[in-house]
């Protein structure tokens, strides 16, 4: 049964994916560091807390996302460790991740990295917006239902 992975900690909707996930009666991780207080009583709702670390969620995620289930994470490393389980990933402003071009985003994230510490460059990017948080709920919702038509192993609704 397709299952979405939540990379917890800074992630800005998961308002968002817990109400798709009960309209669609889906489970979901919410994998962070700390415990997080989403999702009141729902039984769908599995709050994982995992040990301090810089990939500890990231690692709990990769090791327990299967094939056609959803990760939702600002990681692109994470991203493509998900896309190579068979699993979809799709980031929170509502930028799907697929196997045609992570290759190029961790490239770009490389680069950019490099240029921050080299103080080519400051900050990360733009502010989240409502469009972001709109754009990102219509493509879970989108993603899902792809996914719930496609059989797990058969990752054809990541392709963007």
């Amino acid at each position: 049964m397709l299952e979405i992975h939540v990379d917890g900690d800074a992630c800005p909707v998961k308002d968002e994916v817990l109400r798709v996930a009960e309209r669609h009666g889906l489970v979901v991780h919410l994998v962070a560091n700390s415990w997080l207080r989403h999702g009141g009583n729902n039984p769908l709702i599995h709050r994982v807390v995992v040990a301090e670390g810089a990939d500890a969620a990231d690692d709990w995620i990769a090791d327990n996302i299967g094939p056609g289930d959803i990760a939702v994470t600002a990681d692109i490393p994470l991203a493509a460790r998900c896309l190579e389980k068979g699993a979809q990933a799709l980031g929170p402003a509502g930028k799907p991740f697929t196997e045609q071009d992570i290759g190029m985003a961790l490239a770009m994230r490389d680069l950019m990295s490099d240029l921050r510490d080299a103080g080519e460059i400051r900050g990360s990017g733009q502010a989240f917006s409502k469009q972001d948080r709109s754009r990102f709920l219509n493509a879970l919702e989108q993603m899902v239902q792809t996914a719930k038509r496609t059989p797990p192993g058969n990752n054809a609704g990541s392709n963007g």
